[in-house]
C-alpha cells in the first residue's frame, strides 16, 4: 500500500554535507580578529599569553572569543609552537595526601600560565618511575618535575638528550648539578632529633620509610642518627626500622617495642602518617601520650594538628614547592633568568605528643 503524498518536497541532505556546513559555522581564528578588529597575528599573541599585548586590547580579543565560542585547535597549536603545554610530574604515590598539597598548586600555577598537568605514579620504584619518563616524554610533555634527585640515570639522559627542562623538588641539595626546589631532609631530622635529646630523652626508637630508591627518607633517617652519634647516643636496644608509609605498618613497628621490657621513651618516625599509626597503637593500649611516651612525625599533614594529642611534627612548605617548581620550568620555557636551585625553610611544630620523660618520683 502506497502512503499518500504529503504535497511536501523532502530532500534528505548528505550527512557529508551536513557536516560540512557544521564545520563551515564553526568560528576561525579570522572570524576572532574581524570581530575584535585586529590583526590574527594579534589574537595569537593574546591566546599564547604573550606580554607584549596590552590588558585593553587583550579583553577586547578575549570579549571576542567568549561571543563566538572559538575554540583553539589544540593540534595545530602545538604543531606551530612546537609545545604541547603540558607538564608531566612523577610522584611516589598519591596514596599520601602531603604530595595533593604540591600537585594542588603546582595545578593551579601551570593553568596561569596556559598549561596542563599530566599525572604519574611511582610508587617508589625506580624502574617504573623511568618507564613513566619515558612515556611523558613521548606523549610531548614540555617539561617534567621529578621528587627527589635520585633517580636512575636513564631518566636524566632521556631529558638531556630531548632537551626536556626539569626540576627536582621534595629535596635540596646545593652541591647537585640538578636544578631543585625544596628543602633539607637531613638538616630537619637532626634539629628534630635534638629537641627530643635537649628535654631529657636518651631512649629513643625510630620507624623510617624504607630507604632504598628514597633520598628524602635516607635524609631524615641519617639526621636522627647522625644527632643521637654527636650526644653519644645510638638507637634504643637498636630500636629501628624501615617500613612503608601507612598507619598500620606504624601500629605494628610500636607494637613490639612497647612490648618490650625496656621500652623506648620516645618513638621518632620517618613521615605523619608512621606516625599517627604509633600514636593509635600507644592509645589503643592505654599508654599515656607523653607522659609514658613522645612521639614525633615528619611533614605536618593538617590531620595531626587535630588529632588528641596532636603531633609533633616538621612542617614542609609543600604548597610552597608546588608554585615554585611551576614557575621555574614556565620560566625555562620562555627562556627567562631563573635560579637553578631554590630552599625553603621547615619549621619544627611542637605539639602535645612530646614531654620530657617522665620520672618516678
Amino acid at each position: 500500500m502506497t502512503a499518500p503524498d504529503s504535497g511536501r518536497d523532502i530532500t534528505r541532505e548528505p550527512v557529508g554535507k551536513r557536516l560540512q556546513d557544521q564545520e563551515d559555522h564553526t568560528p576561525r581564528l579570522e572570524d576572532v580578529a574581524a570581530r575584535a578588529g585586529v590583526s590574527t597575528a594579534t589574537v595569537s599573541r593574546v591566546l599564547n599569553r604573550r606580554a607584549s599585548v596590552t590588558e585593553a586590547l587583550r579583553n577586547r580579543v578575549l570579549k571576542a572569543v567568549e561571543e563566538l565560542g572559538y575554540v583553539p585547535h589544540g593540534a595545530a597549536r602545538a604543531l606551530a609552537s612546537r609545545r604541547s603545554r603540558t607538564i608531566g610530574a612523577i610522584v611516589p604515590t598519591i596514596d599520601n595526601a602531603i604530595f595533593s598539597a604540591s600537585l594542588q598548586t603546582m595545578q593551579e600555577r601551570l593553568s596561569e600560565f596556559g598549561y596542563m598537568l599530566l599525572l604519574a605514579s611511582s610508587d617508589y620504584n625506580l624502574e617504573r618511575e623511568q618507564k613513566e619518563s619515558q612515556a611523558l616524554v613521548e606523549k610531548g610533555v614540555d617539561g617534567l618535575i621529578l621528587v627527589g634527585e635520585s633517580h636512575l640515570p636513564g631518566i636524566y639522559g632521556l631529558l638531556g638528550k630531548k632537551h626536556v627542562p626539569y626540576v627536582n623538588i621534595w629535596i635540596y641539595n646545593d652541591a647537585s648539578p640538578h636544578p631543585c626546589v625544596g628543602f633539607d631532609n637531613y638538616g630537619s631530622a637532626v634539629k628534630l632529633a635534638d629537641y627530643l635529646i635537649d628535654i631529657g630523652h636518651r631512649r629513643i626508637a625510630m620507624v623510617a620509610g624504607i630507604n632504598e630508591g628514597n633520598d628524602r627518607a635516607v635524609g631524615r633517617s641519617t639526621g636522627v642518627r647522625d644527632a643521637l652519634a654527636r650526644r653519644g647516643l645510638d638507637f634504643h636496644l637498636g630500636f629501628y626500622e624501615e617500613r612503608g608509609y601507612s598507619i598500620e605498618e606504624g601500629r605494628k613497628a610500636a607494637s613490639a617495642w612497647l612490648s618490650h621490657p625496656s621500652p623506648p621513651s620516645a618513638i621518632m618516625c620517618g613521615n605523619d602518617i608512621l606516625a599517627l599509626g604509633v600514636l593509635f597503637e600507644c592509645l589503643n593500649r592505654g599508654i599515656d601520650v607523653p607522659r609514658e611516651i613522645s612521639i614525633t612525625g615528619y611533614d605536618g599533614l593538617d590531620i595531626s594538628g587535630h588529632v588528641r594529642p596532636a603531633l609533633t611534627t616538621v612542617h614542609i612548605p609543600s604548597a610552597e614547592m608546588g608554585t615554585l617548581a611551576a614557575d621555574y620550568l614556565v620560566a625555562r620555557l620562555e627562556n627567562r633568568t631563573v635560579a637553578e636551585k631554590t630552599r625553603l625553610d621547615t619549621s619544627l611544630v611542637i605539639r602535645g605528643t612530646t614531654a620530657p620523660p617522665f620520672k618516678p618520683v
